[in-house]
């Protein structure tokens, strides 16, 4: 008997490698050596009816074309999909499925950790114990600054701009608030106290600054020089979100001439980073290799969903959590 092929992209956690090994009416092609190299990719997925990738596959009519007409669904193991074609999914009548709502928490938490760790200067507090100069306890070294009463925010309140606010909140004292965009007024605001404001009030006015909102045209490069210029000169900037919703380069400029106070990063354009990037020589800045979702719990738990999705769609069953094309 032919069973319908399904190229797996890369090595999934423990729980979610067996679930797919295990289906008995498919054949599995697993690339396993890190990263699938583009010609790779290419190679593997001619007559598959299900592909299962990462962030880092561009899907685009190149590869569905060499696909073939098999190619009934491409699921992804991500909730973003910039990643992915999906007017030619639409197109071509190809299903696709995503991973929504389940790592809503593992990224809030890391974008408080970031939020935490740029204020308190951790970075270069780590550098100092690790390069020998903790000498003599000084009242003035490596002073951080405080959330109390400080106003925080959120560009993008929906389900992780809410958590992360969430989270913040305790930090910020009675007098302390947060303010939002977003494109109409969110329901998870009225518990958070939040008030909605346009997008050139925040930059001026808050303290902290997420970025927790997805990659699209009108957000691409949304943070530039003109930007960062009238945001205040303590700013802490937190973006969690998706890198080329900062103009790096301006970034970089902004850096250098003292315009912001500190930075956390959890994504930047390219991924990875050179490690002699310019960005990474600002001691203000914090830089983490997109560990958003890198929790067991939740790692696991998108796998799981991906492969879910990818084989309902090659047995002809209803995609547990499809994106409507």
């Amino acid at each position: 008997m032919v069973f319908p092929k399904i190229l797996l992209t890369r090595t999934m956690p423990p729980e979610t490698q067996k679930l797919i090994e295990n289906a008995q009416d498919i054949e599995l092609i697993h690339w396993k050596d890190g990263s699938i190299p583009r010609d790779q990719l290419l190679k593997l997925v001619p007559g598959v009816s299900g592909i299962l990738c990462m962030i880092t596959e561009k899907i685009d009519s190149e590869v569905l074309d060499v696909a073939g007409p098999n190619l009934k669904v491409v699921s992804t193991n991500s909730v973003g999909y910039d990643h992915v074609d999906l007017n030619e999914l639409r197109k071509r009548k190809i299903l696709f499925g995503y991973t929504p709502n389940v790592l809503t928490d593992a990224t809030a938490e890391l974008t408080a950790l970031l939020v935490l760790a740029a204020a308190r200067r951790m970075r270069e507090g780590i550098c100092a114990v690790e390069n020998g100069e903790w000498k003599k306890w000084s009242p003035v070294w490596l002073l951080g600054t405080q959330l109390t009463n400080k106003t925080v925010g959120i560009v993008g309140l929906g389900r992780i701009g809410a958590a992360t606010a969430h989270r913040l909140k305790p930090f910020l004292g009675a007098n302390g608030k947060i303010i939002y965009t977003a494109n109409s007024d969110k329901q998870a605001a009225t518990e958070l106290g939040a008030t909605r404001v346009k997008f050139d009030m925040l930059i001026r006015e808050a303290d902290v600054i997420c970025i927790c909102c997805s990659l699209n045209n009108q957000t691409r490069e949304m943070f530039d020089y003109d930007v960062f210029k009238v945001m205040k000169k303590n700013v802490i900037l937190v973006n969690t979100a998706r890198g080329p919703i900062i103009q790096q380069d301006d970034l970089i400029r902004a850096l250098s001439e003292g315009l912001l106070g500190s930075v956390g990063l959890d994504v930047t354009t390219p991924e990875p980073l050179d490690p002699d990037h310019p960005l990474l020589k600002f001691s203000n800045v914090t830089v983490i290799p997109h560990l958003g979702s890198a929790t067991l719990e939740t790692r696991t738990t998108m796998g799981n969903l991906a492969v879910e999705n990818v084989l309902a769609g090659v047995r002809g069953q209803p995609l547990p959590s499809p994106l409507e094309l």
